[in-house]
């Protein structure tokens, strides 16, 4: 084991404290998030704005800058508003590259959300909008111990679903053993004081649940086999998985490191808007209907002297369009393959920049056997086959039916698994959905896929930075292009999440603003790293 030196331990511990949000704003390291309506002076006077794209990043954009006098026009390619943030109800389509069309047949009153699905607590402009719009929210289980991690291999854990408590407590118990022994024997190299090392070792043997003797025993925290009740039934506690058998199961492999509870953004918390996230892009799109313009597909931007020029087609045919300013929040990948005249340093950012691949599936079952048969309420079960996550909804607790979250995977095995036909798909979820849960063969009624990669106008999940790319290629796209802005997710430090949108629209409109009316606008954007 590496030695810990007192200046290691002090300095890594002081790094986890001013990890928290309100320690980093009391720091000055991070401003607040302006989760407040804009109060600018001064009016946009009618100048014309075209926004390309009405996802969140474009709608909450339109929606300000109407407020500050600018005539905007939204043109969106599909004939549905929300971008990614959409949730799958009966009847819902939606067309793959390489694989056509596809229609959800679900119940009336089911859905899921095939993109963002969370709002962290400290997502306040988030959080803001759902209040300024009218958005009901309520929580969302992100972190629940009754859900499973399974493995498939050749270990003695392998191919067996097993707690999420169980694996958690046993790991925390194994690692707060060995090192206070370690420090019990004076084996660092510190010189901590001895008072400095038992109070140490007293925090280990609380956090890993050690007896006198600072062993590792199990304990209730880990879960019962027989449930304690009324009379002479204390319940019964099984035995801890040995660390030897955790490890050669691969259940301390990569694909089981996303503890939730310790990652900033997924901590408890979380939130969901009332009848799937779809709400909030739809709140939005009834604030800013008489700008939008569906099923107009860009196919060019063109820096003027005075302007920008925006080339697009719908069912009536090809059109062109001038404003004085334009706001682009197309993903990158898609403003890739249009043309424009944009500078070299911020063509080559646009080029650079890659975004993940992903996917989902949603399984409605006939019964809610989950928490029927499991007791499982809201949360997430890991595992390191093609699902890599399944989802468990956070609403409608004890109704009839449900749908799950079969598969939410990523990059290679997001891949491998969009590759296959919608049908193939459903098989493989099922297929390995049934290790865990045998009562799919009895419950499954229907599902639904979306590889957000092989999805036109999106292709691909978010953006996802390299050191390099965020060095090099980010600051260029921070800034205009002539008379273009850019914006969205993929332009904040709040990849994949709703708020990267938002935070980047207001920053943008605060950008436009000062620009039209001469005046220096000072926007806090709000960087928050998990």
């Amino acid at each position: 084991m590496k030695s810990l030196t007192r200046r290691d331990f002090l300095g890594k511990s002081s790094i986890l404290a001013a990890a928290s949000y309100p320690a980093m704003l009391a720091l000055g390291i991070l401003k607040a998030a302006p989760a407040h309506a804009f109060n600018f002076e001064g009016k946009g006077n009618g100048k014309k704005l075209i926004i390309l794209g009405a996802g969140l990043a474009g709608m909450a954009a339109a929606y300000e800058l109407n407020k500050l006098g600018y005539q905007c026009t939204i043109l969106e390619a599909r004939e549905r508003t929300g971008g990614r943030c959409w949730s799958i109800r009966n009847g819902s389509t939606h067309e793959e590259s390489g694989h056509g069309p596809s229609k959800a047949k679900f119940d009336e009153g089911l859905y899921f959300n095939a993109g963002p699905s969370r709002i962290p607590h400290n997502h306040e402009l988030t959080l803001h909008y759902c209040k300024e719009l009218g958005v009901p929210i309520q929580v969302y289980n992100n972190v629940n111990e009754s859900t499973y991690y399974f493995a498939e291999g050749k270990g003695p854990l392998s191919n067996k679903k097993i707690r999420n408590r169980e694996i958690h407590n046993d790991i925390r118990g194994y690692m707060a053993e060995m090192l206070s022994k370690t420090m019990d024997h004076g084996n660092l190299d510190a010189p901590l004081t001895k008072e400095d090392g038992q109070k140490i070792i007293e925090y280990l043997m609380a956090e890993g649940g050690l007896d006198a003797d600072k062993l590792y025993k199990a304990s209730a925290r880990r879960g019962y086999i027989e449930s304690p009740g009324a009379g002479d039934k204390p319940g019964r506690i099984a035995d801890p998985h040995s660390l030897a058998d955790i490890i050669h199961s691969g259940l301390m492999d990569p694909d089981f490191y996303n503890v939730a509870e310790y990652t900033y953004e997924l901590q408890m918390t979380m939130f969901q808007a009332v009848g799937g996230m779809d709400k909030i892009a739809q709140a939005f799109e009834r604030k800013i209907a008489p700008m939008l313009k569906t099923g107009a597909e860009v196919s060019a931007i063109t820096n003027t002297d005075t302007g920008v020029k925006v080339v697009y087609k719908d069912k009536t045919g090809t059109h062109e369009m001038a404003g004085d300013l334009c706001i682009c929040t197309l993903p990158l990948p898609v403003l890739s393959n249009l043309t424009t005249n944009f500078s070299p340093a911020v063509s080559r950012a646009i080029d650079y920049i890659t975004y993940n691949q992903t996917g989902k599936i949603g399984l409605q079952m006939k019964r809610r056997f989950w928490e029927e048969d499991e007791h499982i309420y809201g949360g997430i079960t890991h595992t390191n086959n093609e699902l890599t996550q399944l989802f468990y909804p956070s609403y409608d607790y004890l109704d009839k039916k449900g749908i799950l979250i079969g598969y939410y995977n990523f990059n290679e095995k997001a891949q491998q698994v969009g590759e296959l036909s919608y049908a193939d798909r459903e098989r493989l979820a099922l297929q390995k959905g049934r290790l865990i849960h045998p009562q799919y063969d009895k419950e499954f009624e229907s599902s639904f896929s979306v590889s957000w990669h092989r999805t036109k106008y999106n292709m691909g999940g978010w953006a996802v930075y390299s050191a390099e790319t965020r060095k090099n290629a980010y600051p260029a796209l921070l800034k205009p292009d002539g008379h273009v802005y850019f914006a969205g997710e993929h332009l904040t430090h709040l990849n994949a999440w709703m708020a990267g949108a938002l935070e980047s629209a207001r920053s943008v409109v605060a950008n436009i603003h000062s620009r039209v009316t001469e005046s220096r606008v000072n926007y806090p954007t709000t960087e928050i790293k998990g």
